[in-house]
């Protein structure tokens, strides 16, 4: 199934409008809406978000962007991302506004209250979802994980190992985020 450039547009001013937390919070509704409507497979969408978290600037205009192009070209990643992007820009125009004259009312700092651990479980969704995809193979068959070598067979060990070590990479001695996103992605040309 393909969309209009009118539908695409909508699509992303849709995701945009309720993308509040940042680009993970994006990337799973992308999911819901273009992979589990059979725009994209799923292949397709994690190998854009290993490429979106990989390339500068926000992780959701990116995805976006290669979505937009990947169903039309240029004039596609362009519709996408003004979709995605629209939504706050209108949102800061009218809060940039209004924000000065009620930002200490009760009701205001009650909103923003409530959206931090909101925003938060939402994160981590996405997040077990890029977990999930990323380091396990999960069986069909979910009777295979009741033996211990059924548990063996889930995890991708490679991913694992590389994760482990990007982790303690990060961690210990401290190396540039910049450079392990390069071993990372030198490591998914090799080694998957």
């Amino acid at each position: 199934m393909t969309y209009s450039l009118l539908q695409l547009f909508l699509i992303f001013f849709y995701i945009g409008t309720f993308t509040i937390g940042g680009g993970l919070v994006a990337i799973t509704l992308m999911q819901q809406t273009l992979v589990e409507k059979g725009v994209i497979s799923v292949e397709q969408f994690y190998n854009m978000v290993a490429i979106s978290e990989s390339t500068p600037g926000p992780i959701g205009i990116n995805m976006a962007t290669y979505i937009g192009y990947s169903q039309y070209g240029v004039l596609g990643g362009i519709v996408a991302t003004l979709g995605e992007v629209a939504p706050s820009i209108i949102c800061i125009v009218i809060i940039a506004h209004f924000f000065m004259k009620f930002h200490d009312t009760p009701v205001v700092k009650a909103a923003f209250t409530t959206l931090r651990p909101t925003t938060t479980g939402v994160i981590l969704v996405a997040a077990m979802h890029v977990v999930v995809v990323a380091l396990m193979q999960v069986p069909a068959d979910i009777s295979a994980l009741a033996s211990l070598e059924g548990w063996k067979t889930v995890f991708l060990w490679k991913n694992v190992a590389f994760y482990t070590l990007a982790l303690l990479l990060l961690v210990k001695p401290k190396v540039h985020p910049m450079i392990v996103v390069a071993l990372g992605a030198a490591f998914g040309i090799l080694f998957l």
